[in-house]
């Protein structure tokens, strides 16, 4: 039988730091709630707004698949590793934190916000080496999936978006009022985590709005049918 989890927008953990507004799907910081410490290997999905030339200042990471998607503005991202970058919306930042690595993110832009999502997801392989990648996305095809994201071991050349240490695949997709979209996963024993970017869609009778999710587990399938225009992340990850 079909199992699924809904998690309202206006139940996420919230921090307002000032230069830093933070809603947290997940337990972070210094938010804390029992019920939501993960969904399977996905251990964190903040929704953060950074302030014009603010950021998060050098801090370490080990053992950890962290995955950047930039919604609007520049992102500037400087590691211990000696990779310095700036990217912007239509790419993916990822970094496999592995034995350990330090890193900074900031905004680079004096005279607008930068809102992104950070997602941690943990690895199937510990103490791996760290690494820094970013890609720069094919434009998203309307009503369709674009694969952001796939496990190390079945990345190829020419598959679109990147890899990570874990077997997850996340997808992205901009879709049209009133359509239904089906997802098939790519393993019957994971489960997808349906995060609504923008607009409003319904997935097995539950209703979700603009930053609204549904976990859904137990199933081969589901289809979302879009209530408004939506932009749509689905982050499929081990149970």
């Amino acid at each position: 039988m079909i199992n699924t989890i809904f998690h309202p927008a206006n139940q996420r953990g919230h921090a307002n730091h000032g230069w830093l507004n933070a809603h947290h799907s997940f337990s972070f910081a210094s938010y804390f709630d029992k019920h939501k410490m993960n969904f399977g290997a996905l251990r964190v999905l903040n929704d953060d707004e950074v302030a014009p030339g603010m950021g998060f200042g050098t801090h370490p990471h080990d053992n950890m698949e962290i995955i950047t998607i930039p919604l609007e503005g520049d992102i500037s991202h400087r590691d211990s590793m000696g990779n310095e970058a700036t990217i912007n919306a239509g790419y993916i930042q990822v970094m496999s934190a592995g034995t350990g690595v330090q890193h900074s993110e900031f905004n680079p832009n004096k005279d607008k916000f930068l809102k992104l999502l950070q997602i941690w997801i943990m690895p199937n392989e510990q103490n791996v080496t760290p690494r820094y990648g970013d890609i720069k996305l094919p434009e998203t095809t309307d009503n369709n999936w674009l694969k952001l994201v796939s496990p190390a071991q079945q990345f190829k050349e020419g598959d679109s978006g990147t890899w990570i240490h874990q077997n997850a695949w996340l997808h992205m997709g901009n879709f049209d009022t009133d359509k239904t979209i089906s997802y098939q996963l790519n393993d019957a024993a994971n489960g997808v985590y349906v995060f609504v970017i923008e607009g409003s869609a319904t997935i097995e009778n539950q209703n979700l709005g603009k930053r609204d999710a549904l976990g859904i587990w137990n199933t081969n399938n589901f289809d979302i049918k879009t209530t408004q225009a939506s932009k749509i992340l689905l982050i499929e990850v081990p149970m």
